[in-house]
């Protein structure tokens, strides 16, 4: 094994990089895939990216996500196919491509030629390829790159064609106009979904128009409000609601009449009287928040008139009002002539429900080929027929067409200011102004979206509702409320999907259709277009098949087929992704019909409404299934300040920053140990990231390195094998942390098997962190002295084989959760973590079989999925000791659960942390250090259970007789007591949240005779369960009983409130101060400290205070864990006496606590070499010096001399002789002679044989032992 530098030179980025060249010089991915290779199929699906963008930390962490859900299973032993895919074709690639050639309209595609136009678009596609291959395996993910799918790639697009195919022959696929979100910049609808990302504030122009009533005799207008002006043009209809009241008015400054709906009077401009007015004064504009009909798909009933008054007198009422339903069918004189055709059916008035008396007027104006609602209006009120033959008077680049006469050619949006002016010019216009609302934008060009009835292809999604929502329930989601909240509800109002774009990069529609519309083909294969049109197909885009024809099979004079001009929306090719990534059905049917639904798909919120949605309607359409069984939603990431991530703004790192900086390891985690693994949110921050590695690898490696160094260690002192006890042996160990650790290793297998195969990551990572905190603050912590060999070297050996078979089974637990690396990290004052990982290190060279092989060794394997590089790099080396090694920590498997579990002894170390966590609080508020001895503890409970295991079963002697508890608070004794009213008090209160609804005025008299009962009532009332009060039955969800426990701070300390509400705060006894005593509880549990000072605890206290200067002054001198070092004590006190009492009382604890006896300065040799001194003062009113030398050689003269028969010349050359010796070799020697050395090459002196331990000891504190106890 080699020896490892310091962690400051350690650098985690370039040793990931060594790894990624070590994985593929052993094809390590491949090896995996290999070997389980004709295990059961494990099926994960995983989503295409668009490569026309590099990977930012949304990928990068779903990615992590998918990595080690696929990486467990594996370890379960099923074969799992990860093949990464890319999305090629769509708005995102086209965008691109009319940005950098500047195609503003579509004219400009047709005279470029649709097939250079898509031949751009695929050299572009690829062109990060690359690079989302270096970033993504530089991440430590496995996935196959040289295998991968392409969605423009034959196979894939003949598979989507086959699905299509398979829709319309059951029926599920037609043909119509739908009012969509339109980019116009892009120059195709969008989805819903996609409509609603890129929201922005701006002004838009509200409106008031009148429609003059045919043949009424008061010459009265309807009034019709918008915030959409380019729309009236197309106006074939008005639409009022026929449950609402209208009223006709007349303004008594005008003499203007109109009919409006009487809750919405107000709205109509209020005027004072001006001369030679002809549409009557435009009121001042008003700010709404309303949305309007472009943004909605609604008209623009619901924004808040400009100079609106709620009482509006400028207008009087002429005569009774009427119902809605009464104006339905009149007809109205049409604003323009465009539409002169529709006469006979439109411009008259409908009704519908969707008209709304909470803004504009009640009365709204309908253009169906601009809104959604205005197109059903229409279509059920006969005005315009359902259909291929809507006019849509405004083209794909959002212009109005030759139709309208007046504005042809005319952006929309800029012509909305002309069209104002010509109703105006009309004597139409009643009011104008403008407001400021939110409004939709593309999210690609960045463009306003309006709303325009497009000719599309749609699936019947409607109609497969039921069956929807019947499949969402057959999935497993994580976490669970995505899926029954925002995956249901969209599901709930799913509508028809429109699955065509009007655009040329993308899956060209296979449906071929006559010139009379009467014969249409769908192809579902590539070979059936080669069979029909006689000819061979080696793509499948608009350029090299739109030029294809199909004879009529019904003769020649009906001429031939051509394919119609869609393609297909890029939604409906990676809903296909299932299907099409393996070219089914056209191969790997038995691979697919056996393995569907997958098991597992995982991407980001955004998709319940994208790809989560198009999966489950294709699958569920198809075969009448879910496509997934399981799914992992992670949130979104933002940057720091909590917006979207910008590469505009600039304000996010690059991850190949990051990684180059930090390590992907770091990244891994930090990423998935935040919120966003539950579908929140999580606002990155570099800083984070940095935080991991000092926090978490660089504690980790340091621990690392000295298990290394004491391997080398073990090696030089020739220490003898461990070999470690079996389990079933360690299982009947009477020591209580033996039996917990064990028990503990046995619910953590279980739960972590559970968790995982729920699906549940951020669950087990808490749990895991929680047992490897346990580990090595429970059981490593008060096992030091077992560990260390102090209580005898059986113990020792069972302490060790308990560690060893606890991490053999972390060995592949932790290969989940590289967070759980934080559990073995040791704190700053924890002195005994660095032994954990000597006993998870590996063996020394010469074969020791010690603990520290197998432990490091089964952990890293463990944790290998979320630190896959760091956990390698430690394997290689440890591998190099192990006989039969894999070539990779990446090859193996999961544990099983194995011994039986005793959740009494868990529950029983669980209340043992409870007392200590209790009494270390109240040392806190007392700023009493745990260095500070206490004379007593009292622990409160009713529960003798409770009691026994604090004071008894975990009270077992580890040295000098005192038990975990008392130990690690450092006090002296412990009192146990289950009279709950000896340092407490009962009261009782009402639930007046309970109470006070059920018992109205009776409450005050109940409540006042709840508080007046005694404690016996109140012990009675907890006893029986229920009491009855002023004839009321009362139950224990009705009372609070509290436990009145007031320290002399507050009175009224409260430390507990159980889930029945019992609350209890402790009263100082008699007698004592409030700096003497304090309490803390927990639960039904209440611990108290005597804190007063007692002389005969002294010594004990600065004993603590001197082995926390020694170790502080080892670490300030830079020496490791496992340097040996002598310790020489100093008084500085002119009375020495005390300082001396103190070490004399207080030797074995010293000795213990620093691991070799603290010597007299005057016991130092001349030749002892001091590596580090200081002297402190003030500390317990004493002052001293301490100086810590390397081991030197001590020599027992008389011996010596008896040697050489009392020639002092010859002894003396002797000790020079060893004392130029090398420490280190001459220890080996020792060691190797079984403590004897042969001397004889001392030139003229004889030789002689010297003993160790007789002649020479090889350190100071051992010939001052054995002069002591001589």
């Amino acid at each position: 094994m080699e020896e490892v530098c310091e962690g400051k030179d350690f650098s985690f980025p370039r040793q990931e990089e060594k790894i990624l060249e070590h994985w593929n010089s052993i094809k390590a991915f491949e090896t995996q895939l290999a070997r389980t290779q004709d295990r059961p199929e494990y099926i994960f699906y995983d989503g295409p990216p668009f490569a026309t963008g590099l990977p930012h930390y949304g990928h990068i962490l779903a990615g992590t996500i998918k990595d080690i859900v696929t990486r467990y299973q594996s370890m379960l032993g099923f074969h799992v196919t990860r093949r990464f895919g890319w999305d090629c074709h769509g708005l995102p690639v086209e965008n691109e491509i009319d940005r950098n050639l500047g195609i503003k309209r579509r004219d400009d595609v047709f005279k470029m030629g649709i097939d250079k136009y898509n031949e751009a678009c695929r050299s572009i596609v690829t062109r990060y390829v690359e690079e989302w291959e270096q970033v993504i395996t530089r991440t430590g993910r496995w996935i196959d790159f040289k295998n991968d799918y392409k969605t423009m790639d034959i196979n894939f697009m003949e598979s989507v064609w086959w699905v299509f195919a398979q829709l319309f022959d059951k029926g599920l696929v037609y043909r119509g106009f739908k009012v969509m979100p339109y980019s116009t910049g892009c120059k195709t609808p969008l989805s819903n979904f996609e409509a609603g990302q890129n929201y922005k504030d701006v002004p838009d122009p509200e409106i008031m128009v009148a429609f003059p009533i045919v043949g009424d005799p008061d010459k009265a207008s309807f009034v019709a409000w918008t915030t959409t002006p380019w729309t009236l043009p197309s106006n074939l209809a008005l639409c009022v609601n026929a449950n609402f009241t209208y009223v006709k008015v007349r303004n008594r400054y005008t003499g203007k009449i109109y009919v409006v709906a009487e809750s919405r009077l107000s709205s109509l401009p209020s005027e004072k009287p001006k001369s030679n007015v002809a549409n009557g004064p435009a009121g001042d504009s008003k700010k709404s928040s309303s949305k309007t009909k472009g943004s909605s798909g609604k008209k623009g009933q619901e924004g808040e008139s400009a100079g609106a008054t709620e009482n509006n007198e400028s207008f009087e009422k002429l005569g009774e009002a009427f119902s809605g339903a009464s104006l339905v069918g009149m007809k109205y004189e049409p604003l323009f002539k465009y539409f002169e055709e529709f006469s006979d059916t439109a411009f008259r008035v409908v009704a519908d429900n969707y008209v709304t008396s909470d803004s504009g007027t009640g009365i709204v104006h309908c253009a169906p080929a601009f809104g959604e609602d205005d197109y059903r209006v229409c279509i059920d009120n006969q005005i315009i027929s359902k259909g291929e033959n809507l006019i849509v008077a405004v083209d794909d680049d959002g212009c109005f067409t030759g139709k309208i006469t007046d504005f042809s050619g005319r952006y929309v949006k800029d012509a909305d200011k002309d069209i104002i002016e010509a109703v105006k010019a009309k004597g139409r216009l009643v009011k104008t102004g403008s407001f400021t609302h939110s409004y939709p934008f593309c999210w690609r060009s960045d463009t306003p979206l309006i709303y325009r009835a497009v000719p599309s292809w749609f699936v019947r999604v409607e109609s497969l509702k039921e069956k929807l929502l019947d499949n969402n329930k057959q999935t497993y989601w994580v976490p669970d409320y995505v899926k029954e909240k925002r995956f249901h509800n969209w599901l709930e109002n799913a509508r028809d999907w429109a699955v065509s774009r009007s655009r040329f990069w993308g899956t060209p529609l296979p449906v071929w259709i006559s010139e009379d519309g009467e014969e249409v083909i769908v192809m579902d294969s590539v070979d059936k277009l080669e069979k029909l049109a006689g000819v061979k197909v080696f793509d499948l885009h608009r350029h090299n098949i739109d030029h294809i024809t199909i004879p009529s099979s019904r003769g020649p004079e009906f001429g031939v087929l051509r394919r119609v001009e869609d393609v297909f929306d890029c939604w409906f090719e990676s809903g296909s992704m299932p299907y099409a990534y393996i070219h089914y059905p056209f191969e790997n049917v038995e691979l697919f019909e056996k393995n569907f639904p997958g098991n597992f798909v995982a991407e980001g919120l955004d998709q319940t409404r994208g790809w989560f949605y198009t999966l489950m309607v294709l699958s569920t359409a198809l075969f009448g299934k879910p496509a997934f069984r399981n799914l992992i939603c992670n949130g979104l990431v933002l940057a720091e300040d909590g917006k979207k991530m910008s590469k505009k703004l600039k304000n996010y790192p690059s991850p190949v920053e990051v990684i180059n900086d930090y390590g992907a390891d770091a990244l891994r985690l930090y990423l998935i140990n935040s919120p966003v693994v539950r579908a929140e949110t999580l606002r990155f921050k570099k800083e984070g990231v940095y935080g991991v590695v000092k926090d978490v690898f660089l504690p980790w490696y340091n621990a690392y390195r000295f298990l290394v160094q004491n391997a080398k260690r073990l090696e030089i002192e020739g220490d003898a094998p461990f070999t470690p006890i079996e389990l079933a042996t360690l299982q009947k160990s009477s020591n209580v942390l033996d039996q917990w650790i064990n028990s503990a290793t046995q619910s953590l297998v279980h739960f972590v098997r559970q968790e995982m195969d729920g699906y549940r990551l951020y669950t087990v990572v808490p749990y895991l962190l929680k047992f490897l905190d346990n580990l090595t603050n429970i059981y490593v912590r008060f096992n030091r002295k077992r560990l260390k060999g102090r209580t005898g070297e059986d113990d020792c050996r069972t302490a060790l084989s308990t560690l060893y078979n606890v991490h053999d089974v972390l060995r592949q637990l932790l290969y989940s959760f590289e967070l759980a690396l934080k559990g073995l990290i040791p704190s700053e004052e924890n002195d005994l973590a660095p032994e954990v990982f000597l006993l998870m290190s590996v063996p020394s060279v010469t074969n020791h079989s010690y603990l520290a092989p197998k432990v490091l060794l089964t952990s890293c394997k463990v944790m290998a999925p979320f630190t896959p590089f760091f956990t390698e790099v430690l394997y290689q080396n440890m591998r190099k000791v192990c006989n039969g090694s894999e070539e990779s920590i990446h090859f193996c498997s999961f544990p099983q659960e194995e011994g039986e579990r005793d959740e009494r002894i868990e529950q029983s170390v669980a209340r043992m942390m409870t007392i200590i966590d209790l009494a270390r609080n109240i040392r806190e508020r007392h700023n009493k250090p745990l260095k500070s001895p206490l004379r007593e503890m009292i622990v409160v409970h009713p529960d003798a259970d409770f009691l026994d295991d604090i004071a008894g079963k975990l009270r077992e002697l580890v040295l000098c007789s005192l038990s975990y508890v008392l130990e690690e608070l450092n006090v002296r004794s412990l009192a146990p007591c289950n009279d709950t009213l000896k340092y407490a008090s009962l009261c009782a209160e009402p639930d007046f949240s309970v109470l006070g609804k059920r018992l109205g005025r009776s409450i005050k008299d109940v409540a006042n005779k709840i508080k007046a009962m005694s404690q016996e009532d109140i012990l009675a009332f907890e006893r029986a369960g229920e009491v009855t009060i002023a004839t009321h039955c009362l139950r224990q969800t009705d009372i609070k009983v509290n436990y009145l426990v007031v320290t002399p701070f507050t009175r009224t300390r409260l430390f507990h409130v159980n889930g029945k509400g019992v609350v209890r705060k402790f009263k100082c006894p008699d007698g004592m101060t409030e700096k003497e005593i304090d309490a803390a509880g927990d639960g039904d549990v209440l611990v108290i400290l005597d804190l007063r000072p007692d002389e005969s605890l002294f010594e004990a206290g600065v004993a603590r205070e001197v082995v926390n200067r020694i170790q502080k002054l080892r670490k300030k001198v830079a020496l490791e864990p496992t340097d040996v070092v002598e310790v020489y004590f100093e008084s500085l006190d002119a009375d020495k006496s005390v300082s001396q009492q103190v070490l004399n009382s207080q030797e074995h604890y010293i000795r213990d606590s620093i691991g070799s006896p603290l010597l007299p300065s005057t016991r130092m040799p001349p030749h002892a070499v001091i590596i580090g001194e200081e002297s402190f003062h003030g500390i317990s009113n004493l002052s001293f010096k301490i100086s810590l030398a390397r081991p030197a050689l001590m020599f027992n003269s008389d011996a010596i001399l008896a040697l050489y028969s009392g020639n002092t010349k010859f002894m003396q050359g002797l000790q020079i002789y060893l004392l130029s010796r090398d420490y280190s070799n001459l220890k080996s020697d020792f060691q190797l002679g079984n403590g004897k050395i042969t001397v004889s090459c001392i030139e003229n002196q004889p030789a002689v044989n010297v003993v160790l331990g007789e002649h020479i000891f090889l350190t100071v504190g051992d010939y001052y032992l054995r002069t002591k106890s001589s």
